[in-house]
């Protein structure tokens, strides 16, 4: 799902990017260096939001942790 949103927010910041360059009359450059920087960080934050709460949720006892349902 991260890397979706990954696809999904480059993608529109390259149509953002393109659209306001050529309505204001200015060149447009984007980096691959960028492109890679924001979805390995995109993958990064949806791995850690991933996994955190998992870990958490299997250290419990199941007994205990359906109690409070």
């Amino acid at each position: 799902m991260s890397l979706t949103g990954g696809v999904i927010g480059i993608g529109s910041g390259y149509l953002i990017a393109t659209g306001a360059g050529i309505a204001m009359g200015w060149p447009v450059i984007i980096l691959i260096q960028s492109v890679l920087l924001a979805f390995g960080f995109s993958t990064l934050v949806g791995v850690f939001f991933g996994h955190y709460p998992a870990r958490k949720a299997s250290q419990l006892d199941p007994i205990v942790a359906l109690r409070y349902e």
